[in-house]
This record gives C-alpha cells, structure tokens and sequence, in this order.
C-alpha cells in the first residue's frame, strides 16, 4: 500500500463526490495509464457495437508481462490529447454505463484474499487521494459499501476475481514467463472473444468437452458464457485441468 492510500471499511462513510461541478472534472481521465480486464473489454466493445477485434485494434495496445509473459491490454494512449481515454468527452464518459471497473471504483482501491480452504474470498478497501481530484471532503451521507452499490461494481468485481484466480493459478503451475503460444491462447481465451468463438465454434471443438445443449446455445450467443467458458478452456489448455465448463 502506497502513501497516498488510506485503508478504510465497507461500513466507514465515504465523504467523497464525482460530478460535472468539480473544477477537477475528467482529469483523471487524462494522462492516462489504464488497464483493461477482459470484462471491461467486453462491455465496452458492445456498447460499441464493433467485435473485440476491431475494439482492441483501435482502442488498445498489448504488451506482455515481462516475467510472467501474460498479455496486458491498456488503453492506446494518444499524446495530442494529454494522454486522455478515448472515451472522455467534455461532458464525461461517452460510454458510462459500461465504464471499466477500476473507474467505477476509483477513489477506491480493492484487494482480494482467498481461503485456499474454503475458496472464500475477504475484500480489503483503501482510499487513493490524489493531488489533482478535488472531489474528497463532500460528505454524501453514504457508507462505503452503500458508495459502491450506486457505482453497479459487483459484477465487474465477481468476473475480475476470476481472471485474479487465473493468474494466481498459472503462478502456482507455471511460475516463469509463459511461452508464445501460451500466451496467445490465454489472449484469445480472455480477450479476442469473437474471433474465440469463431475459432471454436469453426473447427468444432466444443464437442470435446461435452457441453449440456443449453450451455452450448449460451455459448453461441452470449458473450459472458463465452468468458466464463474462455476461463475453463484456458486453465484446461495450459494447466491440464478439467473444470465443469461453464459454472
């Protein structure tokens, strides 16, 4: 935890406030140096309405994890803009309801713990107080958790602790740099979803994991049951592990 972040509990008040009156307005949109989850990118290229491929091309850059080898996707940044999301406009977030979920949360930060015994997972809280942000002192009556609530995170929350599980698996199993193909396979897996599916579905591949005829349909049609099944298909690819596909 860095000096600048503050520890605090779901049940504290959150004397915070984002609106279009603060003088600080869409700065923190602005020099900008954000990662994507693969959730994040699958609300925003349908609110879009282009494929994960077109979105990644022109929205995203990708680089690997120097010693881990894992893919990570950024926001393509654009000095001629002072570095701001693509999506910033003067008057806020052009695709809001679909917003990534670190800016969902932020003034907040989050980190997970989970029970190796039980799988349960303990949820740890901190302020981030920045210099530029002007939006603390604005008490709003709210606790945490009530904060949290009206920013709709816990979705984004409940499929990004899947990747977190993910990568805390692939540590434990392959705790070096992962090699080329195994890092595009957990790219197309997570990220790639259209052209996952296409590949797929293209070459038949779901038959070899017996998948219950309601599921597959799921699978066809619906990208939150491509991703979850993406996470089953990358830790039985890389890991060997045979999951109930698609829980």
């Amino acid at each position: 935890m860095t000096e600048d972040m503050i520890p605090i509990r779901l049940e504290d008040l959150m004397n915070f406030n984002c609106n279009f009156e603060n003088e600080c307005f869409n700065d923190c949109c602005r020099d900008l140096n954000q990662a994507l989850t693969p959730y994040d990118v699958l609300r925003l290229k349908n609110n879009l309405g282009i494929s994960s491929q077109d979105f990644l091309k022109t929205y995203t850059f990708l680089h690997y994890g120097p010693g881990s080898g894992l893919p990570v996707i950024e926001f393509k940044p654009n000095p001629g803009t002072g570095y701001a999301c693509p999506f910033v406009t003067p008057e806020g977030c052009s695709v809001y309801e679909d917003r990534p979920g670190s800016c969902r949360m932020y003034p907040l930060a989050r980190a997970i713990a989970r029970s190796r015994q039980t799988g349960e997972i303990t949820q740890y809280f901190a302020l981030i107080e920045e210099s530029h942000c002007k939006g603390f002192g604005k008490k709003t009556g709210q606790t945490v958790k009530e904060w949290l609530k009206g920013q709709d995170v816990d979705k984004h929350n409940k499929e990004n602790d899947r990747l977190m599980e993910l990568i805390s698996l692939k540590n434990r199993i392959i705790p070096g740099k992962l090699e080329g193909a195994q890092s595009d396979m957990f790219y197309l897996g997570l990220y790639d979803l259209d052209e996952f599916r296409a590949q797929i579905i293209g070459k038949d591949l779901l038959k070899e994991f017996s998948l219950p005829e309601d599921l597959l349909k799921k699978i066809k049609t619906d990208d939150e049951a491509l991703l979850n099944f993406g996470v089953d298909w990358v830790k039985f690819m890389l890991f060997g592990i045979k999951a109930t596909f698609g829980e």
